[in-house]
């Protein structure tokens, strides 16, 4: 998609609606971090799967024969679960560890990921504004691995596996929430056996009388599918290039809470990255909407016909 494009408006808002809940994440999460990450990442996916599907069973009966009639759409959506799955693990044992900046640090990453693939593997194109506000954040990025002291392996590993997942969402021909509902049907039964084999173990969570944390878990299921069906709703409506600078939110956000509500250490290195990539959202997001201002369709023009008695002149009227 070309960056002279008109914007998708409903675009924009999934994405700044779903960044902004992955921004705040860490507040919920951190209220289970006495729960293993593994049993977390298993109730986030059976719970998920069980609204959404829920959801979809009451609005439309056959969403599900369309889509596994299609071996091509059923790999590539069992490929996203597992990048997904993934993700979530690390993000999770991230928040529960006291690892909130470092993991934030991963998001900050990943549009810079999400950047190159909309032009490597898409063949999206940048103006050079863009491109030099690509070229500040990804200065600010480098400035936050490099002031950390040794290589950021969990914050490359979120932004390698989030970033192939939106590359895929976007290649896939299936709305936003029918592909959420498969991607979580695929991981499930792995899901349940996990929680199985913990509870014969005896290192079961799961109703052991902490109706609290049952709740949580269970509610982690909702919040778990809202941001990404916005997430995969943008990634088919708006340039991935641009999917990549706005997720700069969710980080930032995450960020804010790590260090002003947990308390984690927050540094000069650290606000020197933090503004440089500020700096590179505020650039390109003006831009893209900039030029989409310019760009507003054209009122359509219709032709009238006028028999005048001699030879049919037309005349244009604007509808």
């Amino acid at each position: 998609m070309s960056s002279n494009a008109p914007l998708d408006r409903s675009g924009v808002t999934a994405a700044l609606i779903a960044y902004g809940l992955w921004g705040i994440f860490p507040l919920y999460w951190v209220l289970l971090d006495h729960v293993p990450a593994l049993q977390i990442v298993a109730h986030r996916v059976f719970w998920c799967a069980l609204f959404v599907v829920a959801w979809l069973a009451l609005r439309q009966a056959s969403w599900l024969r369309g889509i596994i009639s299609e071996p091509r759409t059923v790999r590539l959506l069992l490929a996203s679960s597992v990048l997904i799955s993934v993700n979530w693990g690390l993000y999770i044992w991230a928040v529960t560890h006291n690892r909130v900046v470092e993991a934030s640090l991963g998001y900050f990453i990943n549009p810079l990921v999400s950047v190159s693939l909309g032009v490597l593997v898409l063949g999206e194109r940048l103006t050079p504004v863009q491109w030099g506000a690509v070229a500040i954040a990804a200065a600010g990025v480098l400035w936050l691995a490099l002031s950390n002291g040794q290589p950021p392996w969990i914050a490359l590993s979120l932004a390698f596996s989030f970033g192939f997942y939106g590359l895929i969402r976007k290649l896939v021909a299936v709305d936003a929430v029918p592909g959420l509902a498969v991607e979580s049907l695929l991981l499930t039964p792995f899901c349940l056996a996990w929680l199985v084999w913990c509870h014969l173990q005896g290192s079961a969570v799961f109703a052991q009388g902490e109706y609290r944390q049952d709740a949580l878990l269970i509610f982690g299921g909702a919040l778990t599918a809202l941001p990404l069906i916005g997430f995969a709703y943008a990634a088919k409506r708006i340039p991935y290039s641009l999917v990549g600078i706005l997720q700069y939110i969710a980080p930032s956000l995450q960020l804010a809470c790590g260090v002003l509500l947990l308390g984690e250490p927050f540094g000069g290195n650290q606000a020197i990255g933090f503004a440089c990539i500020w700096i590179a959202l505020a650039l390109y997001t003006s831009d893209s909407l900039r030029r989409a201002t310019r760009r507003k369709p054209a009122p359509a023009v219709a032709e009238s016909v006028c028999d005048t008695g001699g030879g049919g002149q037309k005349r244009a009227g604007v509808e």
